[in-house]
């Protein structure tokens, strides 16, 4: 009796283990299983017990019976199995991916049994693929540092990022909003010889002129209101590797002049402090504007222009590299079905034709925008140009030359992209910026250069109207601020 407690207790012990224990006898019968077995398998005890254990259909098996008693597999051959990786077949017909261990026990009678241990990796070998297939997208032939393309520009581009990294001269990239700038200035750092030291990044534009000097100098303790303690800035936390100044066309010429200071004597001055601080620094800046412009109209310095534009790399817009178009379509869907695991295959030849003939205002960041938005839409097989953006169902017919879409490259082109954007999103600036795939402080500098930007949201005043097309007969009513 005494012994029957103590089994049953030993059972219940078994019984509450999360890996699942089979007990089967030389011939592969299965003498014993937890309710971990019935979890991972979908049999119930009664099902399995008496059953060979080949009912599991296990590819981690130790091998086929041969007939001769005591050999039904390698573990009676061997006495134990450590960690073998496979997959079994549960009840339903699934598949569940196991890591068996086995060991040879000898029974109370003194028949020989053997224990296998399963434990459920299922979660462990879906990781293990996306982390595989997310290697084998980053590795890939045609991408360069997380830049996708092999047109004969891009090719350029790519020799040009690893010539400047080899430099410590201070680079500046030029290319309209949505380009990958700052993919291009990350390039820059990881080739070059400050990849061991931090990569800083600053957005002139995102920040109030009010904050922007102290967040790239420091200030201390009691400059100005709030200032409660000293604190370091950008520079100080870039030395020893590079910053990234972006937007630098935005930068107030009070700060240009610290600026250039830095840039010539290598130190900075906290703001409420005198005290020179030596910094070593690269710096990488990026402006989607017209600096010579910008220095003509007294918006930007010329010392500080050739101090910045030593090595000036100039990023394509997407519409001059179409032949990359299919290439990154596929990288966007492949790493969006990895994110959402939808079933997903590709995308249709019609849908493909729409995104080749879109002008793509927004560039790559609007393209991973249009991908994202059809992921919500697709829920599985291809995506079709139904699950596409409204801008790129509603574009005009382009004009053909020699069986080849061809888009016209004019700023009036370009203005009737906003203002369709401006039409679809009611005139709402965060809904417009979101359509064309750019910040909203980029759609307002686009509203500004076209004359979109009249206080009642209709206006088209300026010069600038003499030097494209009459606007359409249209009013986009009701822009919000």
């Amino acid at each position: 009796m005494e012994k029957s407690r103590q089994e049953s207790f030993w059972e219940k012990v078994i019984d509450t283990m999360g890996q699942g224990v089979l007990v089967v006898n030389s011939r592969g019968r299965i003498l014993f299983a937890n309710d971990a077995v019935e979890e991972i398998t979908g049999y119930r005890r009664s099902e399995l017990i008496g059953q060979p254990c080949a009912i599991l259909r296990s590819d981690a098996c130790f091998g086929a019976a041969s007939g001769a008693p005591g050999s039904h597999c390698e573990l009676f051959q061997k006495g134990s199995i450590k960690s073998c990786k496979g997959a079994l077949v549960k009840k339903d017909g699934g598949l569940v991916h196991i890591l068996k261990n086995a060991v040879m026990l000898e029974d109370g009678t003194g028949q020989t049994v053997g224990v296998e241990t399963l434990t459920d990796i299922s979660e462990m070998v879906a990781k293990e693929r996306v982390i595989s297939r997310l290697r084998r997208e980053i590795s890939r032939e045609d991408s360069f540092q997380g830049m996708i393309g092999k047109s004969p520009v891009m090719d350029q581009l790519f020799c040009l990022i690893s010539s400047a990294a080899q430099s410590d001269a201070p680079v500046i990239i030029y290319g309209e909003s949505g380009v990958g700038k700052e993919l291009a200035a990350a390039a820059i750092h990881r080739l070059g010889e400050r990849h061991r030291g931090p990569f800083i990044k600053v957005n002139s534009a995102a920040l109030a002129e009010s904050i922007l000097e102290s967040e790239l100098f420091g200030h201390v303790r009691g400059a100005f209101t709030g200032a409660e303690r000293t604190r370091a800035g950008r520079f100080e936390a870039a030395h020893g590797g590079d910053i990234f100044l972006d937007e630098v066309g935005d930068l107030p010429l009070a700060t240009q002049a610290k600026l250039l200071r830095v840039l010539q004597e290598k130190v900075v001055e906290r703001v409420g402090d005198h005290r020179p601080i030596p910094v070593d620094v690269r710096i990488i800046s990026a402006t989607n504007q017209d600096l010579p412009r910008l220095i003509a109209e007294g918006r930007f310095r010329e010392d500080l222009f050739y101090r910045i534009n030593v090595i000036p790399i100039h990023i394509p817009p997407l519409r001059e590299r179409r032949e990359d178009i299919p290439l990154l379509v596929e990288a966007f869907i492949e790493r969006n079905r990895l994110k959402t695991r939808k079933p997903i295959s590709g995308i249709s030849k019609e849908a493909l034709d729409k995104i080749l003939a879109y002008r793509w205002p927004g560039n790559v960041r609007e393209l991973i925008n249009a991908i994202d938005y059809a992921f919500v839409l697709c829920h599985e097989g291809a995506i079709l140009p139904k699950h596409l953006p409204g801008a790129l169902n509603h574009q005009k017919a382009p004009r053909s030359m020699g069986g080849r879409a061809v888009l016209p490259a004019s700023p009036a082109r370009d203005r009737e992209a906003l203002m369709d954007a401006m039409e679809q999103a009611a005139g709402n600036k965060s809904e417009a910026a979101r359509i064309l795939g750019v910040s909203r402080v980029t759609l307002w500098k686009w509203l500004k250069n076209y004359q979109l930007n009249g206080e009642d949201g209709s206006a088209f005043p300026g010069k600038a109207d003499s030097e494209l097309p009459p606007p359409r007969s249209r009013r986009i009513v009701g822009i919000k601020k």
